[in-house]
Parts: structure tokens; sequence; C-alpha cells
């Protein structure tokens, strides 16, 4: 990605409204935190409000409130003028924020390391989307240095910790992902202060749906790679990640809620690596158009909201995923 700050400084003035998805992660949260702050800095008339579409997590909560991050839980779109989208694939993670965004006049810049959904790249916004960044907000500090802007000490710690959330601790990443680190280091913080901060305890009622996740699991061979399907109502991206740790190459997790789908699928570096599946852009995807939803993700962790059958849409994920082994593996 190469930042056109032209083009983001021409189209950004007044009232910006900063957009997380529903039930907002820290990276969501952070990376609007320092782009309040980056647009603010930039251009002294410009007024950023940070807008939790639906929500934040039990863990952005606490990093909310550890970094004073000033968020609003609803705000009116009418008056706004421009939109700036953190951290989300679809407008379908906005909830009713992603109908205001489409129908309004205002301009919208999409700031992201998802594979975009189809529908933003038809809605013709502004995009900083860079698919190799391990976090939304390791692209916003690419977007600091294009600006020609350091970040404050707190906003600094703000992005350390949105990348620590994304990278898994910083399990993961590239050499610019660390580079990026050790610029941050260098104006505030530590990587221990932000894996702290990001440390909880599993709730009983979290180890419970891993433990029937793993109860009703079904497990698919696959072309050799082994699949664990399962079903529960809640914290299903959580009893994925379980499944792989008792063995799983692949793990598709999924479960209704008040009519809605919700499908986690997740998968080992190996399996990711190996097969060159990517689950955000081949699975979640299609199956999200499939089932009058919308999907996206990552190369190896990705999720789906849509209508439909949990058992169908299970076994459609398999589907997909078979399709794409057998493209990748080719004729014998």
């Amino acid at each position: 990605m190469e930042p056109r700050t032209e083009s983001l400084k021409d189209v950004l003035s007044g009232r910006v409204l900063l957009i997380c998805h529903h039930n907002a992660d820290p990276d969501a949260v952070c990376s609007a935190h320092a782009v309040k702050e980056l647009l603010e800095t930039m251009d002294s008339s410009i007024t950023a409000e940070i807008v939790l579409t639906g929500g934040a997590s039990r863990l952005s909560r606490r990093v909310i409130e550890a970094l004073d991050i000033d968020v609003a839980e609803e705000a009116s779109g009418e008056d706004a003028d421009a939109f700036v989208v953190l951290d989300s694939a679809t407008l379908s993670q906005l909830n009713d924020w992603g109908r205001k965004i489409s129908a309004s006049n205002a301009p919208v810049v999409f700031i992201d390391h998802h594979a975009p959904h189809p529908e933003i790249i038809q809605l013709g916004a502004l995009r900083y989307i860079d698919e190799g960044s391990t976090s939304t907000c390791e692209v916003v500090h690419g977007l600091f240095e294009a600006f020609g802007v350091e970040p404050s000490a707190n906003a600094a710690r703000a992005l350390l910790v949105g990348m620590a959330f994304d990278s898994k601790h910083f399990t993961m990443g590239t050499a610019k992902t660390f580079k990026t680190v050790s610029k941050l280091l260098e104006i505030d913080g530590s990587v221990e202060d932000a894996i702290a901060l990001l440390k909880s305890e599993v709730g009983r009622s979290e180890r419970i749906a891993r433990l029937k996740a793993a109860q009703r699991m079904r497990i698919h061979s696959v072309e050799d790679w082994t699949v664990a399907t399962s079903h529960v109502s809640s914290f299903q991206a959580s009893a994925a990640r379980a499944l792989l740790v008792l063995g799983g190459d692949m793990a598709i997790v999924a479960g209704e809620n008040k009519g809605k789908v919700k499908v986690s699928l997740r998968s080992t570096a190996g399996f990711c690596r190996e097969t060159s599946i990517h689950l955000g852009r081949d699975v979640a995807m299609p199956l999200g158009q499939e089932f009058a939803g919308a999907g996206s993700g990552h190369a190896s962790s990705a999720g789906v909201n849509a209508k439909g059958n949990v058992q169908h849409m299970l076994g459609r994920a398999v589907e997909l995923v078979a399709q794409r082994l057998r493209e990748h593996n080719g004729p014998l």
C-alpha cells in the first residue's frame, strides 16, 4: 500500500465519524483512536468521533478505559462530513451504519488489512488496505509516517496494543511489522505492558462453549487434511481455536442467535502455508454470499454472518474447502 496522502486531505474535513465494526476488538478501537489523533493533528478544523456500531468486546472495554479512549455508542450520521471505516471488510459488520454509509453522499475512507468485500470496492471509496499487514494499527502507523506525523505517547501505546492483539501477542508478523513495533517502542511503552493489558482469564461461559464444541465435534478427512466442525450458540471463534489445539488442521464452528448464524473459521499456519487457501477470500466470502450475508477475514482466520441452517452452512463450508483443495492439488 502506498498511502495517497493528498487524496485523504482532499476528502476529509469538518465532522468525521470513525466507524468501528460491531463488537469492536482492540485493533479496531486502537486504530480509530490513533486515526482521530492523526486527523485532528493534520487539520485543526477536523473534529473526529469514534463510533462503536455494535458495542465493544470485554477486552476492548478494558483497553478503552486504560488508554482513556473517547468513544460513542450512538451518534447521528446525518450531518457527518465524512466517514472513516476501520478494520471492517464488509458493510454488514457495521449493523445499521452500513446502510447509512451507503446512502450518504459524504465521502467514505476505508482503512483495513482484510481482503475487501466487492461491495466496498463498488462503493468507489478511498481505500487504504494492506493485506500484508497483520493489523489495521500497522496500516495506520504507515499513514502517520506518510504524513510525517509522530504519534503521541498515548497513540503509540494504542497502536502497539492493537498490533499485539491481532498478531497474537507478536507470534506472527513480517519484517515490516517488527520494524513498526520498534519505532513505536522508541516513542513510548513496552511489549510487556501491551501484552499484559490484553491478558484475561477465560470465563466459565467461554470454557463451557469450548467443551460443548469438542463434545459435538465432527471430524472430516479432506484431501489428507483434518477439518473439524462443530456448533455452539456463542464464543464460536474461541471454540474454533480450541479445536485446532485438539488437533484439527482447520476448524469451522457455527452458531445461531436471534435468527442469524455466525460462523468462525480458523486454520493452522501449516495448513495456510501448504494449501494456499485464504479463508477470508476463498471460503468466508462465497459462504456469506450464498447464505444471504457476508463473510471476510484473513488467510488463517475468518468469519461469516448470514442466515440459514447451521448444519447446512457447516456442510457447505467443508465443501468449499474441499473444492479449493482439489483445485490446489490439481489432477493426479
